[in-house]
């Protein structure tokens, strides 16, 4: 099977260019090929373990409410730790903290599978494991995203991307129905003890991996800075922007199918586990076949029309489960609500990577997870809070609307071209030779730059430095300011400050190739003699010096 979509790509040289790239074109990587074919045999028991886990909760308790919070439990960690795990993959060995998680995992499920054995399980001691399980999935998914692109080149990142999310509903469409086979025969304990198995592969094949670890000539990032370095990156993007407004309604929306669909299969068309196991196979095999299409549907269709389409398939899936008492009819809706989610998912992943550069591609992508599997973790709650008060099929019809909210949204908040820019490194930036002998921590540093600028490029320039103070403030410049001179109106001073020495060197690496448009424009309107002038002070008040200053004595990055 060969499926091919066209991509956008940027030379070295800046050269926009088309190429085709097959979906499965990343599996001819030998490190993402392995631990792709061992993601598939953990997912396939997390997908066991979830059924048995909605399941004996149903067992347990009469209440839709504690239903529906077994899937809160495992999405609501994601929401609160993946931002610290989002910095802990840009500033970390990622392997490292890949492998952390999925032996935390394997305990828990241990844990888990020993006092389900034991009959220890109570509804909340069940929501409890859960939850922890979602901790170790938090801590695991931003290193395993942002290393994609360590595993791959850039041109193979889109079909990587698709081909994770196909990945992972493969086991979606046979995985919970052997999970419902597994819970009917031999009970929950069974499908816990086999999640508990199947992390084994992963974890060998992470112990194998040998990556690349680039050299940095920095010091770590403080958690807290780095924390907030992504949030201001973000903050500062509005491709970005527009993922986290519709992942956030998309999640909210979404999460009333998996939420309710133990008790659908219960209540609604008065089914068993096996029943609840098939329609979670359909959802699967509906979200295969969107990742199949996905290469076609970006060939024919914009971004944001793929992302209506999906809250629209999603809005009739909810309709379709809240009138159908047909088992067979239900799981055909299901099957549309697979691809939608996996059409949605991989369309906005896949955007937050390509708008984002290496260094700060983890922060970034545990951002987007924080909002969608929020919205997840929330809507999950919402929906079984208005399943106890409204009954099921009144829950589902309201989250209908939801998603037909989202599609209204896009009006304002419409997704971007689906396109690729060269975020490398630009590597123009020169340490400059001081005379002043600092060390990395001394600041506050204030950095002006000079332009001269003519009458009749001042609506270029305005425009230029519009876009320059998003990018500066993007990479960690503060009080950005552009300033006239009264005197002579030719001369502007753009000026900026970094807390301290080391952060202001910081702030340069970061910017990136597709940066050096704006670059470029600024210096070719300057009409001064020679380059732009760049004056870089440290900021002193009239007090004796700090001990920061010193004689002589050579600037280590790393102290």
């Amino acid at each position: 099977m060969r499926i091919y979509c066209r991509w956008r790509a940027i030379t070295k040289a800046g050269e926009i260019v088309a190429y085709t790239s097959s979906t499965l074109a990343p599996l001819r990587h030998d490190t993402y090929r392995t631990i792709w074919f061992a993601s598939l045999s953990s997912n396939f028991g997390g997908l066991i373990q979830a059924v048995g886990a909605a399941w004996m909760m149903t067992t347990i308790t009469a209440s839709e409410d504690m239903v529906a919070l077994v899937q809160t439990s495992t999405a609501l960690p994601i929401m609160l730790f993946s931002l610290i795990s989002g910095a802990l993959a840009d500033n970390y060995d990622r392997r490292r903290v890949m492998l952390t998680a999925q032996c935390m995992m394997l305990t828990v499920s241990a844990l888990l599978t020993a006092s389900a054995l034991l009959g220890w399980i109570t509804p909340w001691l069940l929501l409890f494991f859960t939850f922890l399980i979602g901790c170790g999935t938090a801590l695991n998914n931003p290193s395993w995203q942002a290393s994609v692109g360590d595993m791959v080149p850039r041109a193979d990142l889109p079909a990587a991307v698709t081909l994770n999310s196909m990945g992972f509903n493969i086991t979606r469409s046979v995985g919970p129905a052997i999970g419902g086979v597994i819970v009917a025969a031999a009970g929950a304990a069974a499908a816990f003890a086999v999640n508990t198995l199947s992390y084994l592969a992963l974890i060998y094949a992470l112990l194998r991996w040998r990556p690349a670890t680039p050299v940095s000539t920095l010091p770590r990032e403080a958690l807290g800075s780095a924390i907030f370095a992504g949030l201001r990156y973000v903050s500062m993007s509005p491709n970005l922007e527009k993922v986290l407004v519709r992942g956030l309604l998309f999640g909210i929306g979404a999460s009333s199918i998996l939420a309710l669909l133990p008790v659908v299969a219960l209540d609604l068309v008065a089914g068993g586990p096996l029943t609840y196991g098939f329609m979670l196979g359909a959802f699967g095999i509906g979200a295969i076949g969107g990742a199949v299409l996905n290469a076609r549907l970006r060939q024919v269709l914009s971004s944001e029309i793929i992302i209506r389409l999906s809250f629209a398939g999603f809005a009739l899936s909810a309709v379709i489960a809240a009138v159908s008492p047909s088992a067979v009819l239900t799981s055909a809706g299901l099957l549309v609500s697979g691809a939608c989610w996996v059409s949605a998912l991989s369309l906005f992943n896949t955007i937050v990577q390509l708008s984002t550069p290496r260094w700060v591609v983890g922060r970034a992508l545990s951002l987007y997870q924080t909002v969608t599997f929020g919205g997840i973790a929330g809507g999950s709650w919402l929906w079984g809070v208005a399943a106890d008060r409204y009954g099921v099929a009144d829950a589902l019809l309201m989250s209908s609307v939801v998603m037909l909210l989202g599609i209204a949204i896009g009006l304002r908040f419409s997704m971007p071209a689906f396109a690729s820019l060269n975020l490398d490194p630009l590597n123009r930036f020169t340490e400059p030779a001081l005379s002043l002998d600092i060390t990395p921590r001394s600041g506050p540093i204030v950095i002006q730059v000079d332009y001269e600028i003519g009458d009749d490029d001042l609506a270029e320039f305005m425009e230029l430095m519009g876009e320059r103070r998003r990018i500066r403030i993007r990479d960690g410049a503060r009080n950005w300011a552009l300033m006239r001179d009264l005197e002579n109106p030719s001369l502007w001073t753009e000026t900026y400050h970094t807390p301290t020495w080391v952060e202001y060197i910081r702030h340069n690496q970061r910017r990136t190739q597709a940066d050096a448009e704006n670059t470029d424009r600024l210096r070719a309107l300057h009409r001064g003699e020679g380059p732009l002038h760049v004056h870089r002070m440290i900021e002193r008040q009239a007090i004796p010096p700090d001990n920061d200053v010193f004689h002589k004595a050579p600037i280590d990055l790393h102290h």
